[in-house]
């Protein structure tokens, strides 16, 4: 019999936060029937697997012999699943009270959401940044460079839907991430997330492809989940400018064009050209050397990428070694 509730989680290295949120989502779920959590483990070598097989003998795992990012991850955990919702979970949450049978009752009873996400919190229980609009050129080009304290206030504002109480149950664009609740007949539809993205705008895609099907894409604040964002990212600091770099150029080419892409990303690497050169001159002017060392050292693995997917497993292999 297929189960209510599928969970895919996608962990690399975070034992011990990996722990804390099967530990919270089983807790949330309850005694409920019909929950199946499986966790696709992207060859950790913290010791998940022993921790997995001691702790949480009902969790299924699919261990892979390579890192196979976050997308491809979660697309491995969609083909194993049957049930009829299916939430994709960060490794690095905590879902705070009946938050996951909430959201799985939610969906069920608004029939035009294709997909619904939790009010997301910080460690502090401060409210997170998770709903969007649809990004424009501006923000494509502007977002995460030094370009982006130049854009007029409203333009970001309009886009993070600061304009929008989060308090408030409502449609958007898209949500972030690290807690989306799906159904079945989406992915039979329509698919998973596009192998294209490794990390980082995959699920902008994939809320651009329900929306595109018909189907609505809703906040839930009712529900609340903690995410302390990044844990499994952070480890690779070059790695991670490259994975959200180039999935901006992706999803730029896929939804603007070859011509719109082909410019963002020569003047996304104009700006780490530029960055390299600030954080050089700062280093030899000794100016907190070891951190300037760092980023040139980043810096100049973004460049040599040149961010294009083809360069990016070569980069993967040698960060991991």
């Amino acid at each position: 019999m297929p189960h209510r509730l599928s969970i895919i989680i996608v962990s690399w290295n975070v034992r011990e936060l990996l722990e804390r949120a099967l530990h919270s989502a089983y807790a949330s779920w309850g005694a409920r029937p019909g929950l199946e959590i499986i966790v696709v483990d992207n060859a950790s070598t913290d010791g998940t697997l022993t921790r997995l097989a001691d702790k949480f003998p009902q969790t299924r795992v699919i261990a892979n012999q390579d890192n196979r990012g976050f997308t491809q991850g979660n697309n491995q955990g969609l083909a194993a699943t049957d049930g009829e919702f299916i939430l994709l979970l960060n490794p690095d949450t905590t879902a705070l009270g009946d938050a996951l049978p909430r959201l799985v009752a939610y969906l069920a009873a608004h029939p035009h959401a294709g997909m619904v996400g939790p009010q997301l919190l910080n460690a502090d229980r401060s409210i997170q940044s998770s709903r969007r609009r649809f990004p424009t050129l501006p923000v494509l080009f502007g977002e995460s460079t030094w370009l982006e304290s130049c854009l007029p206030r409203r333009v970001l504002q309009k886009y993070y839907v600061q304009d929008q109480p989060p308090g408030d149950i409502q449609a958007v664009d898209w949500i972030t991430g690290a807690a989306m609740l799906t159904r079945r007949e989406i992915y039979e539809e329509l698919g998973g997330l596009d192998e294209e993205f490794f990390m980082y705008s995959e699920e902008l895609d994939w809320c651009r492809r329900i929306q595109q099907a018909g189907w609505e894409i809703h906040y839930y604040p009712d529900a609340q989940i903690v995410h302390y964002e990044g844990k499994s990212s952070e480890q690779v600091v070059a790695a991670r400018h490259i994975h959200f770099q180039t999935s901006k150029v992706h999803y730029a080419r896929k939804y603007h064009g070859p011509l719109i892409a082909g410019a963002l990303r020569r003047w996304l690497l104009a700006q780490y050209r530029w960055q390299l050169a600030v954080e050089s001159l700062k280093w030899l002017l000794g100016n907190q050397r070891e951190l300037r060392a760092a980023r040139v050292t980043a810096y100049r693995q973004v460049l040599h990428s040149k961010l294009r997917r083809e360069k990016i497993w070569t980069q993967i292999n040698a960060d991991e070694r």
